[in-house]
């Protein structure tokens, strides 16, 4: 087996740290100088917001785009940081990028390099993608550890073993893994656990592999659909993506594709969370529902009044909101660790008692000191964090510590009395093209300052 280490984070509140954009660390008391996002709570959202294009699917879909030499146009892909770092990494590997409206243009024409910076990989953990996609295109492949937000340990064992299966040795040292593989052939891959990552790395790697490649246990993510629809736009013969069970037969090359990105389900979840947690009433636009299924049950059960169309969720929160039963964090369709921290800080304001277990990632419950700052009744017992909800929330200086929980202190603003300032505001740019001007158009007073 192989491990990469986590990245520790410091605990001692004046020693976080951040990575600014030349992925240098930033000391926490440097970054409150930087930027900040001010919040004057109190504000019930109001009105309707259009969702972007999904960060976890466009990154897998860029990432796939070195497998076909030409021309690819990957529509609705949000003007994310991470989106950027993508970028950076495919022009590292010799590709060509321009922005088009809404649209990223990937010029992948010419050779290929199979070497990934350190720098690149530390800014961005999704960028373990590349892996799949470069072994396959070059037959070979240089990385050192992701980066991305510090959520616990998250090894990439089952990737490399699952690369390893498909004919890939793999060497490790001086902290990076080298990968190599003269032809990759198909194989049945089972996945010990259903790993979006591990499974994208696979199908990015199978669809030129030589002979059939059977992955079970699969991740069924909607995510992993998306990548498979570029795929097969691209010549690839994808099937099964959306069920435990994907079958890959393998091509000999792939042509360019113009493709568009699924909308975001948990930026979806967070205009509706915030809804819900302000007590306001607003129609989510261009999304799909079904998606975030799990996520509508818990709002209803929470009191929430929610109609769906075909592409939009209407959701009327009532006065005050009901905590809900418990809550488990789920591989999809169950309810999603991305969403997590955000019922998290809507329960906060809830009548009653709320159960939160997250079953994935062992440090979700980061946000939690911050909004005890602001006056949540919070105890967290190994994965298992218990809400008692308060009658309000007041304003207070909190620290964002990754994407989510970031999301969850400006819903925690959002419903709070008084002036909230968030610092370390970057890490909402990883996930969220204009959350800030979004949250104003629906009527919430949310500024950020540079």
């Amino acid at each position: 087996m192989f491990f990469l280490p986590a990245i520790a984070g410091e605990r001692n509140r004046i020693s976080k740290n951040a990575y600014n954009d030349n992925g240098e660390t930033v000391h926490y008391q440097e970054v409150r100088r930087l930027e900040q996002i001010v919040i004057n709570g109190g504000t019930p959202l109001q009105g309707s917001v259009r969702i972007h294009g999904a960060k976890n699917a466009v990154l897998p879909i860029l990432a796939a785009t070195v497998l076909a030499d030409g021309v690819h146009t990957v529509k609705n892909c949000p003007r994310l940081s991470d989106v950027s770092i993508t970028e950076e990494i495919l022009k590292s590997l010799g590709a060509k990028t321009v922005r088009r409206e809404d649209a990223l243009v990937v010029d992948a024409t010419g050779e290929t390099g199979s070497f990934i910076p350190e720098k690149l990989m530390r800014k961005l953990r999704s960028s373990v993608v590349f892996m799949g996609a470069v072994l396959a295109k070059t037959g070979r492949v240089k990385i050192s550890a992701p980066g991305g937000c510090e959520l616990g340990p998250r090894p990439i064992d089952l990737h490399l073993k699952a690369l390893s299966l498909l004919g890939a040795e793999i060497y490790e040292e001086h902290g990076y893994l080298e990968l190599y593989a003269k032809r990759l052939t198909g194989c049945h891959i089972h996945l010990d656990f259903p790993s979006v990552g591990a499974t994208e790395n696979v199908m990015l790697a199978g669809v030129l592999a030589e002979g059939e490649t059977v992955i079970t246990n699969a991740a069924r993510e909607p995510e992993i659909c998306d990548l498979a629809n570029f795929l097969n736009a691209c010549g690839a013969r994808v099937s099964g993506a959306g069920t435990s069970s994907i079958r890959i037969e393998g091509v000999r090359t792939l042509h360019p594709a113009s493709y568009t990105v699924m909308p975001d389900r948990i930026a979806a979840t967070t205009y509706l969370c915030a809804a819900a947690a302000t007590g306001g009433e607003v129609t989510v636009t261009h999304m799909e529902p079904e998606h975030i299924s799990a996520v509508l049950s818990v709002l209803s059960d929470c009191g929430c009044d929610i109609t769906c169309g075909k592409n939009t969720v209407h959701l009327k929160a009532p006065e005050k909101l009901s905590a809900c039963g418990a809550i488990r964090t789920m591989p999809y369709p169950g309810f999603p660790t991305d969403a997590q921290s955000l019922m998290l800080a809507t329960l906060c304001v809830a009548r009653g008692t709320g159960l939160i277990t997250e079953t994935i990632f062992e440090s979700r419950f980061k946000p939690v000191p911050e909004l005890s700052r602001m006056g949540a009744k919070i105890s967290v017992s190994d994965r298992v964090a218990v809400i008692r909800g308060v009658d309000a929330l007041w304003g207070a200086e909190v620290c964002a510590e990754d994407l989510r929980g970031g999301a969850a202190l400006v819903i925690a603003g959002l419903c709070a009395r008084g002036k909230t300032v968030i610092h370390n505001p970057c890490f909402l740019d990883r996930g969220y093209e204009a959350l800030e001007e979004n949250l104003a158009a629906l009527g919430a007073d949310i500024k950020r300052y540079r």
